[in-house]
């Protein structure tokens, strides 16, 4: 045990010092991922090493530091930090227990049952609905659907990527024409108290601007998941929830390739070619962007609590479907 902890500070104290590197060698412009000093810091990060089973709190943040290192432009500088992030990911994955080893089996998932499904919520958890979707199955008007019918929050996409943009922009006042980015603004003045989430936007400055993006929107959809109950969209909220081990249920709605073409041509006048090329094209998209941020495959049913065909049931039998599975909560 105490080998352990001695390989996982010095472990830490990479960690550290890589994260100080990188932000040297890119610049003021981006924030640091671990900013206190550095002897609290390191003894945090060794904690996590030790005692987390899967590695769901320090995977986001070594993932961030790698997303930093490869911003930088020096050659040298650059070869240098990834080849420092590689050996440090290689010793974390040698630790027992490691989120290195368990990304290959799951136990948790394995021994997943009706019990243990219920077990995961508190009568002090909010609920948090994650919902994936296909394009032409219906997802978007489901989603709008269940959250009306349980009178709570709905986000998705453009209403983040709306806030965001607005924040980065620093104006103190959001103007637009959407009542969801002026309600959005409101919920988190008025509810959910996260006014430090503004103050630390900048976090993630000098990264790719999707990458900014999303762990933006991670960090808003922590927070508001500590406040209050919603219906989020698509944004790869189940595994954000996940490893920041914020209890929530996960669903994935689709339909048939070709009943969701028929339902493309109808919505948008396509004909058959243009609506299948631009499913292809959307399917394609949202597999990537999922696999590149959580390392899953999209769309996997072991990945979800509620896979739904929606053709099979239709928007409002859907609705009322998940209405019956949420019900089992204590919390609902």
């Amino acid at each position: 045990m105490e080998k352990n902890r001695e390989n996982c500070y010095e472990i830490a104290k990479q960690i550290y010092q890589l994260d100080k590197e990188v932000y040297e060698c890119v610049g003021s412009s981006l924030g640091r991922t671990f900013t206190g000093d550095e002897a609290t810091c390191v003894e945090e990060i060794t904690r996590l090493l030790i005692t987390r089973p899967q590695g769901h709190e320090i995977r986001s943040d070594i993932a961030l530091i790698g997303n930093m290192a490869r911003t930088i432009k020096n050659k040298e500088d650059h070869h240098r930090m990834m080849t420092q992030y590689n050996e440090i990911l290689k010793k974390i994955a040698a630790i027992p227990d490691s989120f290195g080893s368990v990304d290959i089996i799951n136990e948790n998932l394995a021994a997943l049952n009706t019990s243990n499904l219920r077990q995961k919520f508190s009568p002090d958890d909010h609920l948090i609905i994650c919902i994936g979707r296909t394009h032409g199955s219906a997802g978007t008007d489901i989603g709008f659907a269940l959250a009306d019918k349980l009178k709570i929050n709905y986000y998705d996409a453009e209403i983040f990527d709306q806030v965001l943009k607005k924040m980065d922009a620093e104006k103190e006042d959001i103007e637009d024409h959407s009542n969801y980015v002026e309600e959005l603004k409101g919920k988190i003045a008025k509810k959910t108290g996260i006014g430090k989430f503004f103050k630390n936007f900048r976090k993630y400055h000098g990264l790719p601007v999707q990458d900014a993006i999303f762990f933006n929107q991670s960090d808003l959809i922590c927070e508001m998941a500590k406040k209050e109950d919603f219906i989020v969209m698509g944004r790869c909220a189940d595994v954000v929830l996940t490893n920041h081990r914020i209890p929530h249920i996960s669903i994935f709605i689709t339909a048939s390739f070709e009943q969701r073409v028929h339902r493309m041509m109808v919505l948008h006048n396509l004909n058959y070619k243009q609506a299948a090329h631009l499913l292809v094209k959307l399917d394609a998209r949202h597999a990537k962007y999922y696999f590149d941020y959580t390392g899953k495959k999209w769309g996997d049913a072991v990945n979800y609590d509620l896979c739904i065909n929606s053709a099979s049931y239709g928007i409002e039998e859907s609705v009322e479907l998940i209405e019956r599975m949420i019900n089992k909560y204590p919390n609902s």
